[in-house]
């Protein structure tokens, strides 16, 4: 991207961009001289403010102009569903106009503002090693922050008495109900089990201290098999799980498959949302397709899913279990668990019907006599 420097030239930096954002095309240089109600005003007519104050103003005023975006709230609609679009076109709203305030980094990870941290750590967590200036939006620069912090103290997972160490855009198990429901479902057997998008890895830990003798754990993004991998070594798991890159299954065949797919059918904007938004439902589908050839013979597959997106209208129970049923599988049983995190108990959220009312289950799904491959 480039930018005027003030002398009738221009300057020249890499743009990064997490959600894939393009380049800004109206880029000006702001200071500790911006008001709120002016970088707002910009903002919202599309021109981007590259900052060159004291971090701290730009910090003060990101909060200044999300206090303004958050004065319009998403108005509720005529159904749940009508209320989600609602809720969704607002979220990206606001992330757009946040991400107009843009920060310069220096190659290494330096930040050539005053008063600004040291992010080098962090940024080389997320990023990686960079030579090269670049330019990223202050939002996006916090929230890398934020996952080093996370990645310093850890999640701590009662089904484990440990701490699991999320990474930059893997989504943390900080709703604790779906690990869980893992704990404590019944095993079908102790032999081998698959972890289908195991992100964090905590899954299969949990798998491997309840005493499953073989785990293997796969996903395709590569920030989740470095996640994974390290927390499996740090438990002191990794001669019982293995961590793969697959488009879902592994080879073989196992005791017990576990998948915990995004729960809401829609468009993922950014890497942390394909955690939770599952374009077309292509993962679960292809998870139900796909279980009886992977299932030993008295096997199970355990498919961890809420029902909010059937409390917001996009899809209904029977669909849900019609692709049980076109896919060969019958339902052996199921667990139940109540939300626990804070969303789900703050009336001011738009959603709050819908998320007080969520009940997450583990399927217990069983492949139907002749339909195993």
């Amino acid at each position: 991207m480039c930018w005027p420097d003030g002398s009738g030239g221009e300057r020249r930096a890499l743009w990064r961009s997490e959600s894939g954002a393009p380049p800004p095309k109206q880029v000006l240089v702001a200071d500790d001289r911006m008001n709120a109600d002016t970088a707002f005003r910009l903002a919202c007519e599309g021109t981007s403010l590259l900052w060159r104050g004291d971090y701290h103003n730009a910090r003060q005023l990101l909060g200044a102009m999300a206090r303004r975006v958050d004065r319009r709230p998403p108005k509720p609609g005529a159904s749940p569903e009508r209320s989600f679009h609602l809720y969704r076109q607002a979220q990206s709203r606001r992330a757009r106009i946040l991400g107009m305030l843009l920060v310069p980094v220096e190659a290494g990870h330096v930040i050539p503002l005053r008063r600004a941290p040291d992010v080098r750590l962090a940024c080389e967590q997320a990023y990686g090693h960079c030579d090269r200036p670049y330019v990223v939006s202050l939002r996006e620069l916090q929230g890398v922050l934020g996952a080093g912090e996370w990645r310093k103290k850890g999640v701590h997972v009662p089904a484990l008495g440990e701490s699991i160490t999320p990474h930059y855009g893997v989504f943390s198990p900080v709703r604790g109900e779906y690990v869980d429901l893992v704990a404590e479902a019944p095993l079908p057997s102790q032999g081998t089990a698959f972890d289908i998008g195991t992100g964090t890895g905590v899954l299969a830990s949990v798998l491997a201290r309840r005493g499953v003798r073989r785990v293997v754990a796969t996903d395709l993004d590569a920030r989740a098999l470095a996640c994974a991998r390290e927390n499996i070594d740090r438990l002191g798991l990794a001669s019982t799980v293995d961590v793969r890159q697959a488009d879902l299954f592994p080879d073989g065949r196992a005791s017990l498959v576990v998948c915990n797919p995004p729960w809401l059918p829609g468009r993922a904007r950014t890497p942390l949302e394909h955690a939770v938004y599952d374009p077309g439902s292509r993962m679960l589908r292809g998870f139900l397709d796909g279980l009886p050839a992977h299932l030993e013979p008295g096997g199970e597959g355990w498919l961890i899913i809420s029902d909010l997106a059937e409390r917001l209208g996009l899809r209904s129970r029977t669909e849900l279990t019609d692709l049980f049923a076109r896919a060969g599988l019958t339902v052996a049983g199921r667990l139940d668990a109540r939300p626990l995190h804070p969303r789900a108990h703050d009336p001011a959220d738009p959603l709050h019907s819908a998320r007080k009312a969520e009940v997450t289950s583990l399927w217990r799904l069983a492949a139907s006599p002749g339909t195993a491959g």
